[in-house]
């Protein structure tokens, strides 16, 4: 299938290299277009100047860039994936936004009969690398249909979650979980250290019970070594966060400890941590 990806950050490089590896026809469009050669080079395919020339004749177009008015620009603009699409074919977004965007571009979609989905992936930097996303996907069954089987490329798990919009509102729940989940890690960890336990000891045991999680099993260790120069950024997590409060405010829910574990983040941001890992939160209790 003839495809393209508009946006090669730390998640979409990858990603369409997996496209690119399972024989897909993968045109690429970055805004640096060094990035785009260095792809090309890696993988083959072609690169494209604008978004609009990187999906033209392509079936499925896949984007991954920052927030809200980048998805706006790669897809509405001027020069945007929607002025090169065809009849028929189908764009799928994976950036992290809210529901808001994702509702305008299925909107406009529809008026040149493009397919569009939601699709915000989880999995971080890791997940990307190693081919092993979940995605959640908001849009129409028989566009999700369509495009399932490509983005598996790149995926371990995939559920249409319901109408346009829903991918996003499932990512929102989350990242709200997580931003618990970490917290109360943390909390734990320093509790242990303060208390005199071995934190390993305690971790090989609590692990096997109902405390265990993936931040556990997979980041116990560094958060102790404070190590944080590594996965999603919390810059990242707070723009998350700040889409998922922006929902709540809209529909009435009551995320007061996602609140307090934003202004958290928010500590971390004035200590220098904006690209450290999400686990840092433990090294605001760390402080002297």
């Amino acid at each position: 299938m003839r495809v393209a990806f508009v946006g090669l950050g730390v998640m979409g490089y990858p990603m369409a290299g997996y496209l690119a590896r399972a024989g897909h026809d993968t045109v690429v469009y970055n805004r640096t277009a060094a990035k785009a050669e260095q792809w090309v080079a890696e993988y083959g395919g072609t690169s494209a100047a604008t978004p609009g020339a990187a999906v033209t004749n392509t079936e499925i177009a896949f984007c991954c860039v920052g927030n809200d008015d980048d998805v706006r620009e790669v897809i509405l603009g001027d020069a945007g994936m929607l002025a090169g699409m065809d009849e028929g074919s189908v764009i799928v977004d994976h950036t992290t936004a809210s529901a808001t965007i994702a509702r305008e571009i299925y909107a406009a979609a529809a008026t040149q009969s493009v397919g569009f989905l939601d699709a915000p992936v989880s999995g971080g930097q890791a997940g990307a690398e190693n081919g092993q996303l979940t995605v959640m996907v908001g849009g129409d069954e028989e566009v999700f249909s369509r495009a399932a089987p490509v983005i598996d490329c790149y995926a371990k798990a995939i559920t249409h979650i319901g109408p346009v919009g829903s991918g996003q509102l499932a990512k929102m729940v989350n990242q709200i979980c997580i931003a618990g989940v970490v917290q109360g890690l943390s909390e734990g960890l320093h509790f242990a250290q303060c208390a005199g336990l071995d934190p390993a000891v305690v971790i090989e045991s609590i692990s096997k019970g109902a405390a265990q999680s993936w931040q556990m099993e997979n980041r116990w260790q560094t958060m102790v070594n404070d190590e944080f120069e590594f996965g999603f950024a919390v810059d990242w997590m707070r723009k998350d966060l700040g889409i998922t409060l922006d929902e709540a405010r809209r529909n009435g829910a009551q995320l007061e400890m996602t609140e307090l574990v934003d202004s958290f983040y928010a500590e971390v941001q004035e200590r220098g941590g904006n690209r450290w890992d999400t686990s840092s939160l433990i090294s605001r209790l760390k402080k002297v």
